[in-house]
């Protein structure tokens, strides 16, 4: 029998290349990352130390009376309706108080809670003044919602009265306590149209504010005076005073001496005056 030779193909080993040279891992060099991460360090360190040690200066320094930084004057802005003294007591400070000690925010909020202030500035200047500017609140009316209230120039109910507070000003009503914090947004804006009511009767000749008894706040209907001589309604609505104010003028002269007979006045119409007589 023949035999049978089966040629079997072997492949060739790669051929490394023996000139090729091997690539060597260089070594970190910590030392400048050693270095820099010891002065980050030594710098917060520092840092820490030098804001302990002013922090306990400054504690030290509000607790120690030190004659160079004690208060001396207390300077006040010019007021009207309160007293320096009045301003100072409520402020909490008196000469002697350490400089450094004393907390200007709150010796602010302090004389914020006073309902004659509406704006109040405290300024400390070293070594031994402390300035204190105050804005005055300015009544303009008074609400009556079951107790008598002032009203400033921005709508704001501010203060109730007390004893020897001024009732000459005029009288505005129409809503009580409870109204007034269930719906403080839409009360406000009720009575900044009365304030406004007030500055176009200030203006009047023929009828002007001293010719106003009451001014009522509805808040369905608007705004209605009551004329001090018969106490009669004038209704007006809720905008366009000027105009129905410069119409109702008018017929005031006329209407004056028969007041008693008038039962109310409707100028809330663009071109017409309606006098209700009784």
């Amino acid at each position: 029998m023949r035999d049978l030779h089966v040629k079997t193909r072997i492949k060739p080993a790669p051929v490394r290349n023996k000139n090729r040279a091997k690539k060597e891992r260089k070594p970190i060099n910590w030392r400048p990352l050693i270095t820099w991460g010891t002065r980050i360090a030594l710098c917060l360190l520092v840092v820490a130390v030098v804001g302990i040690a002013g922090y306990e200066g400054f504690r030290f320094a509000s607790r120690v009376r030190i004659p160079v930084l004690q208060l001396q004057n207390i300077e006040v802005s010019r007021l009207k309706r309160l007293s320096r003294d009045d301003v100072i007591a409520q402020a909490g400070v008196s000469p002697g108080d350490s400089m450094v000690g004393l907390r200007l925010r709150s010796i602010g909020e302090q004389l914020a809670k006073n309902p004659w202030i509406e704006k109040v500035q405290v300024r400390r200047y070293f070594p031994h003044t402390l300035a204190i500017e105050v804005q005055e609140r300015e009544p303009v009316a008074v609400v009556n919602m079951g107790f008598l209230y002032y009203l400033d120039a921005k709508g704001e109910v501010f203060k109730p009265l007390t004893h020897g507070d001024s009732l000459n000003f005029p009288v505005i009503t129409g809503f009580t306590e409870e109204e007034l914090a269930r719906d403080p947004a839409g009360t406000k804006e009720l009575l900044k149209g009365a304030v406004a009511l007030m500055e176009t009767l200030k203006k009047g000749n023929t009828f002007s504010l001293a010719d106003v008894s009451e001014i009522h706040v509805d808040k369905g209907f608007g705004l209605t005076l009551f004329t001090a001589a018969g106490g009669v309604p004038v209704r007006l609505g809720r905008d366009g005073f000027e105009t129905k104010l410069a119409r109702f003028a008018t017929v005031f002269g006329e209407l004056k001496g028969q007041m008693a007979a008038v039962e109310y006045i409707d100028c809330d119409y663009h071109d017409k005056i309606i006098v209700k007589k009784g």
